[in-house]
């Protein structure tokens, strides 16, 4: 079965046909800059092929429609026609209390993601198009929605609860949703494939650390807390996201002048890595290489950075009373071995002793032999856990 994943932004959209027989990659792109005279395709295939060109895509659809384009190139295609695409997965934000997995799309899902505009504005209404433009071009393949928030609906409530009034946060849906669902629950899993047992069987706390960061205390299958809220800026610092703070600091910065617009920005483009280093960039290595230099700002970053994270697996150990894996994943957890050490050494009272040069190859498993709980580093595949997913709901 041939599955389309779209991932439909607020300006672009990345594609990646799979093969779902032996999970194989055929294809994968993206578009850039819709809407905009500037429009640009990358594209590459399985066989090392590429596409880089200027297009025309004044909308989704036409996005979409140069992305089958792409994948029907006599020369670098993958495909010989549109039917042999057999499901389309959609990458969709944000499907509040009401979806706690992936669904097949209809109306009524539709709707489901379009009442939670107001929870994911920068997210949803995008999602929500790129579906739409698909409805038009291919309108006999099923589609299936797979939602980053539905992992995390297994959360008690005692976890996604806020401690204001309950009327209010009941009338407005005030409470944790949690993001990045998708990449915790592939890391989650394949890391019990690599140790030949079921999710049902570990406790795990699962690390996102990209541009966005987050973490999840997997406790046997179930998410028992995470760090992400209701909306993306709560917890972990982040590239530009400030995380956790005094929610007195938003209203300290009106009393100063600022607008709810310029506060909105501050918190969420301006602050974490990139507002603390103070070196114009929210980009580890060149955080890394400033402290290097003796940046102390830096230095000042990198710790807050450290210590927010080891302060949360703390917390998270605790919660779960205990835990068999600490899982590393994305940009930063999966391709910076001095951020990892820095992490695990104070953890190892928890039990978790590093092997340096597993850490710094980049393996599955850089704790110690005979050492727990285990310290892993596993890639995140987000398009590959929608097309499973895809696959899945369409085969039911």
């Amino acid at each position: 079965m041939k599955i389309l994943v779209i991932n439909a932004g607020s300006s672009s959209i990345k594609f990646t046909l799979y093969e779902t027989d032996g999970e194989k990659l055929l294809a994968k792109g993206l578009i850039e800059r819709i809407n905009t005279p500037n429009a640009r395709l990358r594209y590459s295939n399985h066989r090392d092929q590429k596409i880089e060109n200027d297009i025309s895509a004044n909308s989704y659809e036409a996005a979409i429609s140069q992305a089958c384009l792409a994948l029907m190139d006599k020369n670098a295609g993958v495909i010989d026609n549109l039917t042999e695409i057999n499901g389309i997965g959609h990458r969709v934000v944000h499907g509040g209390a009401a979806m706690s997995e992936s669904a097949r799309i209809t109306g009524v899902i539709k709707q489901i993601i379009m009442d939670c505009f107001a929870l994911a504005p920068l997210h949803n209404p995008p999602n929500y198009e790129g579906i739409e433009a698909c409805e038009h071009l291919f309108p006999n393949i099923s589609m299936v929605a797979v939602f980053d928030t539905a992992f995390h609906q297994t959360m008690p409530p005692a976890a996604y609860t806020y401690a204001i009034p309950h009327e209010i946060a009941e009338k407005n849906k005030i409470r944790r949703y949690g993001f990045h669902g998708t990449s915790h629950r592939y890391v989650a899993l394949k890391a019990a494939d690599l140790l030949g047992k079921s999710m049902d069987e570990l406790k795990m706390i699962t690390v996102h650390l990209g541009n966005g960061c987050s973490i999840t205390a997997v406790n046997r299958g179930q998410v028992n807390d995470t760090s992400m809220g209701l909306t993306p800026l709560e917890g972990l610092v982040m590239g530009t996201r400030c995380g956790d703070i005094d929610p007195a600091v938003v209203i300290f910065l009106r009393r100063l002048g600022y607008s709810l617009d310029e506060v909105d920005k501050l918190l969420n483009k301006s602050s974490g890595l990139l507002g603390l280093s103070g070196i114009g960039s929210n980009d580890m290595r060149d955080i890394l290489q400033a402290i290097d230099n003796n940046n102390l700002q830096a230095k000042l970053a990198l710790d807050v950075f450290v210590h927010r994270l080891v302060k949360y697996i703390g917390a998270y150990a605790a919660v779960m009373n205990g835990f068999d894996a600490l899982i590393f994943t994305a940009g930063i957890g999966e391709n910076v071995p001095r951020v990892r050490a820095m992490v695990c050494e104070p953890l190892e009272f928890l039990g978790i002793h590093l092997d340096q040069a597993r850490n710094k190859a980049n393996e599955y498993i850089i704790s110690c032999d005979g050492t727990a709980p285990l310290a892993m580093v596993i890639p995140t595949n987000e398009e590959l856990m929608i097309a499973r997913e895809t696959h899945r709901i369409l085969m039911a």
